[in-house]
């Protein structure tokens, strides 16, 4: 057994475990403007990190976006994988189709219909306009919400699909069974059928979160200049402001406040499926 696991024991160590090591080892270097980078062993990129309010509210308002995007997620999601997993028709592959087909489409690609729809002049100021609803212009794009609704397209199939492959393997006989017992579909649904689903939940709900904590292109595009997340923080520094150290700090402060965000919840939610 052993064996058979060691091949891919040393290529995750060789993609991920060794990469990140540099990374790390990066992180404590020294800042200069004439060497770019010298070598050090000081914690002075994460102390000022943690310390920047500016720093600050770039990761709550990563948090916030992300965690907003993964309730929305799943509670958008619920019903999509309900009816996707209890499809029986000849048209249930291809209605699995058609909720892959977007993770097909490049997010910059996505997020450019969302500037098409979303702009000054896009298909939804037209159609309000055209429809009398509004005298100018909405300030759609660029904003929060712009952001969020860009994030939840291209989430929103992980969660769904997820929770479908769950909810699949639930038998039928326990809605009935709720049924007999006087249950309505949404009762049912709410004390039977979730609880049992809890495991589908959980894994959908890290995968989204690590997802949107670490998106890039929508916030960039969706978002403008003004609106700020921690992987276009991290790019900056990296590329347009060489500054490696305080990137690769930046990096890892990211990555422990996701895995610890992550941790958390899900033993919420294994104490709460408990």
């Amino acid at each position: 057994m052993a064996a058979l696991i060691l091949p891919a024991t040393l290529l995750v160590l060789l993609l991920l475990v060794a990469p990140l090591a540099l990374l790390l080892r990066i992180s404590l270097n020294e800042y200069s403007p004439t060497q770019l980078m010298v070598e050090a062993l000081s914690p002075a990129n994460y102390l000022r990190a943690v310390a920047d309010p500016y720093y600050q509210e770039v990761m709550a308002t990563t948090m916030t976006v992300a965690l907003s995007c993964t309730l929305l997620a799943l509670l958008l999601g619920l019903a999509p994988a309900y009816w996707l997993a209890r499809m029986e028709s000849r048209w249930k592959s291809l209605a699995m189709i058609l909720t892959l087909f977007p993770l097909l489409v490049g997010n910059v690609v996505r997020a450019a219909g969302w500037m098409a729809l979303l702009g000054r002049d896009g298909a939804i100021n037209a159609a309000l306009q055209g429809l009398g609803l509004s005298g100018e212009p909405l300030t759609l794009l660029y904003t929060r919400g712009a952001v969020i609704a860009g994030i939840l397209a291209v989430v929103a199939p992980y969660m769904i699909l997820t929770l479908a492959a769950v909810i699949e393997g639930i038998p039928r006989q326990v809605e009935e069974a709720a049924a007999n017992l006087g249950a309505g579909p949404l009762t049912a649904f709410r004390r039977v059928v979730l609880p049992l689903a809890a495991p589908g939940v959980a894994a959908g709900c890290v995968l989204v979160f690590i997802l949107c904590m670490n998106a890039y292109a929508t916030p960039v595009l969706l978002g403008g200049p003004q609106f700020k997340m921690m992987a276009p923080a991290v790019y900056d520094q990296f590329v347009k402001g060489t500054n490696w150290p305080f990137g690769a700090a930046l990096a890892f402060l990211l990555l422990a406040v996701t895995l610890t965000l992550t941790v958390i919840g899900g033993a919420m939610l294994g104490r709460r499926t408990r």
